[in-house]
């Protein structure tokens, strides 16, 4: 308990810090969306793009933990759209969101240190696998289903619906920097030792950054009126994902070390992606901000208990 306590406190620090600082008017609003902005389209980006650049891909990928994982993941989305719409009357747009937000998992701020603390370094290659192709899978299918949305009743042939949804994906700033990660990847270019350094250092402020902002943003934003669609985003999040990635590995024969990873990285919390994808289209912020944080919080518990299951 005390080893989740020393990854997850601090993340609630420097949201609580962002949260403070929007308060006492030191980030004011404006201030908050320029933070968001360079985290979404500049931080985070260099950040995807690094860790994919210089990932084994051969040696990780393996078709059978992916679709564990991202049966689960898919199951997850399905369970949050389904929920919005039918239980709680929410448009498609904000359903598409709210979906988004029950199937993104925080993969990378929680789920590495995580399984390093719990089984050590050497246990993060699958981590790795997961990462580097989470959110070109999930962006792809949540940027396809909102354009898809936002295009009903719109008159659009299919053609010209595709090329929306290809032009959406071409512009965002995450599925560029994964592209770019793996052009480097697959091509054996390297970055200059210079440029590398630079885009070390924006990288880094990735994660702070995008918690802090995010912290500042919570500020906006209760939960009153929508704690059932939160609670509902947290479920399918926190419970539906793990059980069915642990299931369906357990079906597949995963080994020992996947069994780990996968599952435990479906047992995180909304990642802050799924706020930024709220956020990027202005629908469904509210669920996001706090699915983020109420997510996170209780996956202290359900963390401490697939610990416990898993060997």
């Amino acid at each position: 308990m005390s080893t989740l306590l020393d990854v997850i406190l601090p993340v609630f620090l420097v949201i609580g810090a962002g949260w403070a600082a929007a308060r006492a008017r030191l980030f004011p609003d404006e201030a908050v969306d320029a933070l968001m902005r360079y985290a979404q389209n500049l931080a985070a980006p260099l950040l995807l793009f690094r860790s994919v650049a210089t990932l084994d891909l051969a040696a990780v990928f393996d078709p059978a933990l992916f679709l564990a994982f991202y049966a689960g993941a898919f199951a997850a989305f399905g369970a949050g759209f389904l929920g919005a719409r039918h239980l709680f009357g929410r448009d498609l747009p904000d359903a598409v969101a709210i979906g988004f937000a029950a199937c993104f998992s925080n993969t990378l701020l929680l789920g590495v240190p995580i399984t390093e603390r719990a089984y050590g370094s050497g246990a993060l290659a699958d981590n790795f696998a997961i990462i580097a192709v989470h959110a070109p899978i999930l962006y792809s299918f949540g940027i396809t289903m909102m354009e898809t949305a936002r295009a009903r009743g719109a008159g659009l042939t299919l053609a010209r619906l595709a090329w929306q949804i290809g032009r959406s994906l071409a512009q965002q700033p995450l599925v560029i920097g994964l592209a770019a990660g793996f052009a480097v990847n697959l091509t054996g270019l390297a970055l200059p030792r210079v440029a590398d350094a630079a885009v070390a250092m924006i990288a880094a402020t990735a994660i702070p950054t995008a918690l802090f902002g995010l912290g500042g943003v919570l500020r906006r934003y209760r939960p009153e009126g929508d704690m059932r669609a939160i609670a509902w985003v947290v479920g399918c999040s926190l419970l539906l994902h793990p059980v069915i990635t642990w299931g369906l590995g357990r079906a597949l024969a995963l080994d020992l070390a996947q069994m780990r990873s996968g599952v435990l990285t479906a047992a995180m919390a909304p990642g802050v992606n799924a706020f930024l994808f709220a956020n990027f289209y202005g629908v469904g912020k509210r669920v996001a901000a706090s699915a983020v944080l109420l997510g996170t919080a209780g996956s202290i518990l359900t963390v401490w208990f697939w610990l416990t299951v898993l060997p």
